[in-house]
């Protein structure tokens, strides 16, 4: 039977609810169960899961709602009692202090206050963000769901008062070494990022951490600032930002190829610095780079080592290797491809990053051909219906189809632990993953991970080469060392860098034949 819990204008967090239906569902007598706030969105979630009613419809935005199917009204009064205590645990770890209702409330309670995070639904972000414009606060707008136009109004208006407005959808950001969102803890030190990519933009600034460099600024622009609809806004905003800090000696720009002619407005304004600039236009052309006076890039990793090679005064070089020796990797495809079977032919890739993703296949894309994916290079290998039987694939696990009504899979990986025990199977060779630690994320992805190996080598009869890398620093509160040692218990193979985990599962697959 389905059974609700209604109550008007109480508002709770968005991510908390989606992390408490998780554990609401994992009851005994729960079939299925969603705990949320009455939006349009998870009103039709609802429904999708056979949850919806004409009582639910009736709600507002403001409204909360529990909708269980249950096995009878015993269990619903324990779902309302799990949820109304997990909901007191959540407030007691998080409300010690007040918290302001409006931005009037923030600014008076904190005056100088010049930045604001704004995580709210999309519809609502457009007002937030202009009020806080107005008072000349910089913004990060984590918020997605926010229309083109709206964006390039808002940029404008943030430009024109010589401010920033990071995002829509900005995942990560490090303004005087505070992490915002999904952010690591890194060193502070002379090198300044700007980055159009969340995950892209982490695997950079750790990598220059742990290569002993540091960050002054890392700037989030939103995925969607170079195109030609926004022109490249706010990249160009924050290269002036970084060009006058005088703590910024090297500059690095990352992002998937922007359209041609924002490329060149981008690259135009290297010319006006006498500052080192550092360029990954991830998969992008590198003549064009080259010309302008930048550094360009072959990988996340090509661009840490080159901005800490400047840094240090030191002429950059490609960085296309291993830190192992030749040997030493040599014998270690040899002895992983060994324990194979003759049926285990196939890649399975499972990301959390998006960017990390697409380097993956843009890595491996020449030597082994055809990979589906979910967020394919090239249409014809896009994975419609997410059926990986018989073909390489490789899955971008944060994207819209996997996260309506649940948390990224960075902060819940449950998403992944799921496809991984769909789409590992007795054909399958080698298993990509990426570890994000940081704030923002999981308390211990790592282990997540190894729980669902765990579970796989029960149930296979095939033994499968794991391969990972982790994005993170000893600095962040999950213990980068702790994280790799979780991983090895399980026999994953953990290499020091996405490139390095994907160069080493392109010499397997080779191996295999």
């Amino acid at each position: 039977m389905v059974l609700y819990e209604i109550r008007k204008n109480a508002y709770y967090d968005s991510v908390t609810l989606m992390l408490i239906s998780k554990e609401i569902k994992a009851l005994d007598g729960v079939t299925e169960v969603l705990v949320g706030m009455a939006t349009e969105l998870n009103k039709e979630l609802a429904g999708n899961l056979s949850l919806g009613s004409e009582t639910l419809d009736e709600l507002s935005p403001n409204d909360f709602f529990i909708a269980a199917d249950v096995e009878n009204s015993e269990v619903m009064d324990l779902v309302v009692e799990t949820v109304n205590t997990l909901l007191t645990q959540k407030k007691a770890n998080t409300d010690s202090v007040y918290r302001p209702v409006t931005i009037k409330a923030a600014l008076e309670m904190v005056p100088d206050a010049n930045m604001a995070v704004v995580s709210v639904a999309g519809q609502y972000a457009e007002d937030e963000v202009d009020r806080l414009l107005d008072e000349n606060i910089h913004v990060m707008l984590f918020s997605d769901n926010v229309s083109v136009a709206a964006e390039k109004r808002l940029k404008e208006k943030a430009v024109e008062k010589g401010l920033l407005m990071m995002g829509p959808d900005c995942g990560t950001a490090i303004i005087n070494g505070i992490p915002l969102a999904f952010a690591n803890v890194v060193s502070r030190g002379p090198i300044g990022i700007i980055g159009a990519s969340g995950t892209g933009t982490q695997e950079v600034s750790t990598l220059i951490d742990q290569l002993g460099s540091g960050c002054s600024q890392v700037i989030g622009t939103g995925g969607r600032d170079l195109k030609s609809e926004i022109g490249g806004l706010m990249m160009l905003q924050s290269m002036d930002a970084l060009i006058a800090d005088p703590e910024t000696k090297v500059i690095v720009l990352i992002s998937k190829p922007p359209s041609p002619e924002v490329a060149e407005k981008i690259l135009k304004k290297v010319k006006e610095t006498d500052k080192p600039v550092v360029v990954d236009f991830i998969g992008g052309d590198l003549t064009m780079i080259r010309n302008s006076g930048a550094v360009p890039c072959l990988t996340l990793e090509d661009t840490a080592y080159k901005a800490v090679a400047l840094a240090n005064g030191k002429a950059p070089e490609d960085f296309l290797g291993f830190e192992l020796s030749d040997a030493e990797i040599d014998a270690l495809v040899k002895t992983s491809v060994a324990k194979l079977k003759p049926e285990q032919k196939f890649l399975r890739g499972l990301y959390t990053g998006g960017t990390l993703a697409d380097e993956a296949m843009k890595l491996l894309g020449p030597s082994m051909g055809a990979i589906y994916s979910n967020i394919p290079l090239q249409p014809e290998y896009m994975m419609d219906n997410l059926d990986v039987k018989g073909k390489h694939t490789c899955l971008d696990l944060g994207e819209d189809q996997f996260t309506v009504g649940r948390p990224h899979p960075m902060i819940d990986p449950s998403t992944r632990t799921e496809r991984m025990l769909k789409d590992i199977d007795d054909t399958v060779a080698v298993a990509l993953l990426d570890v994000v630690i940081g704030y923002g994320s999981h308390e211990n992805p790592a282990g997540e991970v190894a729980q669902a190996i765990q579970t796989l080598n029960k149930t296979l009869k095939n033994e499968v080469i794991y391969v990972a890398s982790i994005t993170g620093t000893s600095k962040d509160p999950q213990d980068m060392a702790a994280s790799k040692a979780d991983l090895e218990s399980v026999g994953v193979i953990v290499m020091p860098s996405n490139a390095q985990a994907v160069r080493l599962t392109g010499k397997l697959m080779a191996e295999i034949g």
